[in-house]
Formats: structure tokens, C-alpha cells, sequence
């Protein structure tokens, strides 16, 4: 992709988008070095280097010990990439017949190098769409972003009626096990009660179906 600064390589990109996504899941507006370390699936000491890099290039702001977030510089960035990515994703799904399990993974490898000639051209062709495949917000050409107040279904009480939103995309296997219990975006379940483990019985067209954990946690409502 073309990139808002020369030296911004695709590891730069996504370290960036990490933080972003990082950033948003933590009550305290920014990111550990090993909640980055963890999700990039890189040593701690590599993650330390790169956010000291990150912060001589004032893409974020890095304080030891206490985590990273991003400057509006960084930010920006980030969400040129998210945009780009979420955008494939979808363009991989309605035009190439791909499944939602399988677009993440593509997206990735495409997300760095697409111009934005082609982002407008499949933003065009899509209708100018808001939401990709999972339900995640698609971040508009100036860089804005809906707000997304949804919460896990792992913590919805018992007796309520919600309708899925958005699913975790990251792993395809959590994806399959999603779609086979109709879990998708636009589905309306009631929860009827938490179990021990994390387990969360739901009612779904007068049938009951008990969901993993590592489901509840993903899916959002």
C-alpha cells in the first residue's frame, strides 16, 4: 500500500494496527509491550524494540513499564491498514467467493500492498460498505471509525435477547465452530443462563445450544 511516510514497511503496519486493536481492548487507553508481544506472536525483548523504534519515528508514545498508544500519526496509519483490510476482506467474500474463515488471512497478506486507487475502486464497486464479513467497523477514507459498543456474549446475563454483532476474526478454526452453531452477525439469540467454565446456554428458534468458552468470548453482541 502506499504508505504516509517512505520508511513505514509492513511490519511497522502491523505493529501499529496491533496497538490499535491492543489499545481498544484495555481500560487503561493503551497497550502492555507483552499484550503486543502476545498477539504478534514475538519475544517481548523483539516488541521492546520495535516500540522504541515506533517512538523515535513519534508513531507512538512509549513509556517502559507502562505500555504504548498511539500518536495520531500512528493512528492514522493504523487505520489506513485496518481500512485496506477490512475492505479485502469483504471484496474476498462477495466478488471471489471466499469463506468468512478464509478472508483473514488472505486480507493480511494483501492489506500492505494495494494502492489507493484499488481501495477506491472496491469501495465503489462494495456500495461503500460500513461493516466487513465479522461485523467489524470499516474506517472511513478520512480515517474515522463507529464507535462499537458491544460486548462479549460471555457476559450477557440470563433472560436476555441480543443480536450478534461482530465475531473475533484471528482464528479460522473459532471461525467454522461460529458459523456451525449459527452464531453470525444479524443472529438473535437469548441467553438462558451462564455455566461453570464459561459456558453460556442460549435459546436460539426454540432450540437450545451450549457454547464453549472460547466461543463466548469471540462472539459480540
Amino acid at each position: 500500500m502506499a504508505s504516509l511516510l517512505p520508511d513505514i514497511t509492513p511490519p511497522i503496519e502491523d505493529y501499529l494496527k496491533t496497538i490499535y486493536a491492543v489499545v481498544g481492548e484495555s481500560v487503561e487507553g493503551r497497550a502492555t509491550t507483552s499484550a503486543i508481544a502476545e498477539r504478534m506472536d514475538v519475544s517481548a525483548a523483539s516488541a521492546t524494540n520495535m516500540m522504541q523504534r515506533l517512538a523515535e519515528m513519534k508513531l507512538v508514545e512509549y513509556v517502559p513499564y507502562r505500555g504504548v498508544s498511539l500518536t495520531p500519526g500512528g493512528e492514522k496509519i493504523a487505520l489506513e491498514v485496518i481500512r485496506h483490510h477490512r475492505l479485502l476482506e469483504l471484496y474476498l467474500a462477495e466478488a471471489l467467493g471466499y469463506s468468512w474463515d478464509e478472508v483473514h488471512a488472505e486480507a493480511e497478506r494483501l492489506e500492505h500492498v494495494i494502492s489507493e486507487e484499488f481501495e477506491d475502486r472496491i469501495d465503489a464497486m462494495l456500495g461503500h460498505p460500513t461493516t466487513d464479513p465479522h461485523g467489524d467497523p470499516i474506517p472511513s477514507k478520512t480515517g474515522s471509525v463507529a464507535p462499537d459498543p458491544r460486548r462479549p456474549l460471555s457476559e450477557v446475563a440470563a433472560g436476555e435477547s441480543v443480536v450478534v454483532g461482530r465475531v473475533d476474526d484471528r482464528d479460522g478454526d473459532i471461525l467454522r465452530e461460529i458459523a456451525r452453531l449459527q452464531l453470525v452477525p444479524g443472529a438473535r439469540v437469548t441467553v438462558v443462563e451462564s455455566l461453570a467454565g464459561g459456558k453460556v446456554v442460549l435459546r436460539r428458534s426454540e432450540r437450545e445450544l451450549t457454547v464453549p468458552p472460547e466461543i463466548a468470548r469471540r462472539v459480540f453482541v
